[in-house]
């Protein structure tokens, strides 16, 4: 399945020359394993990337070699697409589990952008998409308590994946450790298993064999404080229409 086309099919209806546009960029597609760095920070390559399937993370290292992790790629994805606009990459990629990607150089997002202006529209909201969400990311190292923290990034997740079809209303398989939460939520792996277990005593959730099943959605909303705004799809009128767009331009 392309995820990429059902995310951006959230933002403008598609046409069929668009997704065949989309159908080309990810024509060849290579698989990582898990484990393996995808990009570094600082690398020169200037490439991005398109998560065709399985889960990444973006991340940077502090000095005395601590992993903060940014945000979780999924399947739909792009990896590093502000790079292609910087001399290097400034932070890395890695893939979580078994992943496939696309590869996408600057002569390619350059000729897509101006060939199919739409498509350009539909992948900047997904770029602010992704900006919302590191504010997010932010507040929640900076502000939120620890339980605020897994509670409100799970709900996200959840969120993320029911976008793409990936995820039911109760259910999404999830291959994080406690320790990708922790680096990511700038908490130990031993309160990350404390959180959890108290999120499983109190009836919220439980995490079985990477799969995350959510008994209480209403309560854990209110425990996290979740406010999905900006993770809505909104369909700007000036995108949603060819017509309209070319009277914007």
């Amino acid at each position: 399945m392309m995820y990429l086309k059902t995310k951006l099919n959230c933002v403008v209806e598609l046409t069929s020359s668009e997704v065949a546009c989309l159908s080309e960029l990810q024509s060849q597609p290579f698989q990582i394993k898990r484990g393996t760095e995808i990009a570094h920070e600082g690398q020169i390559a200037r490439r991005a990337f398109i998560l065709q399937s399985g889960w990444a993370s973006c991340y940077k290292y502090s000095r005395d070699g601590d992993r903060q992790i940014i945000s979780f790629p999924l399947p739909g994805d792009f990896m590093g697409l502000g790079s292609i606009l910087l001399r290097s990459s400034n932070y890395s990629f890695a893939a979580l589990s078994d992943v496939v990607v696309s590869s996408l150089s600057v002569p390619c997002v350059m000729k897509l952008f101006e060939k199919f202006p739409r498509v350009a529209a539909a992948i900047l909201w997904s770029a602010s998409r992704d900006e919302a969400m590191v504010i997010e990311h932010l507040v929640n190292v900076g502000r939120r308590s620890a339980i605020e923290r897994v509670a409100h990034c799970l709900l996200e997740l959840r969120q993320r994946l029911r976008l793409v079809g990936l995820a039911s209303e109760s259910q999404f398989e999830c291959p994080l450790t406690q320790y990708d939460l922790a680096d990511s939520l700038g908490l130990s792996p031993i309160h990350v298993n404390r959180v959890l277990r108290y999120l499983r005593e109190e009836g919220m959730l439980t995490i079985k064999s990477h799969t995350v099943n959510v008994h209480n959605l209403a309560g854990l909303i209110k425990l996290a404080g979740f406010d999905s705004a900006y993770l809505d799809q909104i369909v700007p009128e000036e995108v949603a229409t060819p017509r309209a767009y070319c009277r914007a331009s």
